[in-house]
């Protein structure tokens, strides 16, 4: 039996997204204005910017433009320094220690973000001062500079509980939604919805790291399609994201969890 074609009016419009990379950003140095950076290759790209686009932009150069070094020799140091608490730590087959920590960002990650890759030799990188911060001055830039009313997403690559891998999230957002919420509406069957809350922000900064790549020389990918996502500079940031404290519900790892709760049995068998 041949169907019918689905008429156009019979399901509901969805966003159709376009995502490309920005070429022709030129290297990075402490003290780059990235709003000019960006600005240049903008110019000369096929794609000029438009209202309700979204740029993803790598946190590595947000990094570099601020200066963020430190050198290799004081890695340990620095994600020390960088740390608020340790969630787990473990030895390596080579005999290096990982630590998995939440970082000053609220960002639960290995090695507090601190990165080794694409930097000067004898380098390592930090993550943003106020990644935030950046995005909203970024878009700003742009915004004046264009006439069009874009947001900018910082992103980095963090791995994730209970997967193997690794994608891309949000850590830093200026004027884009890094939240849908579907709460209080139904689902196609009509059944209301009570927790669905997407994170659109690291939705698309996975999506957008497809075209971007880890050593390809792209740093920003631009997305077009979900303009309903672009607005006020003053948005909540990606800092809201993050779930910490006692809203997070793994707080420690196995073995860290294990040796707490062992060593305050101890302490409770012992005492008076």
């Amino acid at each position: 039996m041949r169907r019918s074609p689905r008429s156009a009016t019979s399901a509901p419009d969805r966003p159709v997204l376009t995502i490309w990379p920005l070429a022709g950003i030129p290297e990075i140095a402490a003290g780059t204005d990235l709003v000019d950076a960006l600005s240049d290759a903008l110019d000369r790209s096929d794609h000029p910017l438009a209202d309700g686009d979204i740029l993803v932009v790598t946190s590595k150069i947000v990094s570099k433009a601020e200066g963020r070094f430190v050198t290799a020799d004081d890695r340990e140091d620095a994600i020390t320094a960088e740390t608020v608490r340790v969630v787990a730590t473990r030895t390596t087959e080579s005999g290096g220690v990982t630590r998995i920590v939440e970082n000053r960002l609220g960002i639960v990650s290995a090695a507090a973000g601190v990165d080794a890759s694409n930097t000067p030799e004898g380098t390592v990188l930090l993550l943003p001062v106020d990644p935030d911060a950046s995005a909203r001055a970024l878009a700003a830039g742009l915004r004046a500079r264009f006439g069009v009313e874009v947001g900018v997403l910082v992103s980095d690559t963090l791995g994730r509980a209970w997967r193997d891998g690794q994608i891309d999230h949000a850590i830093g957002a200026g004027g884009v939604r890094v939240f849908e919420d579907l709460r209080g509406t139904t689902d196609a069957q009509g059944r209301p919805l009570h927790v669905t809350l997407p994170c659109v922000a690291d939705e698309l900064c996975a999506a957008a790291d497809l075209v971007k790549g880890k050593a390809t020389g792209l740093p920003v990918a631009v997305v077009r399609g979900r303009a309903d996502l672009v607005g006020d500079l003053d948005l909540p940031g990606a800092r809201t994201i993050p779930r910490t404290g006692e809203r997070d519900m793994f707080r420690l790892g196995y073995d860290e969890a294990f040796a707490e709760g062992f060593a305050a049995g101890v302490a409770s068998a012992s005492a008076p």
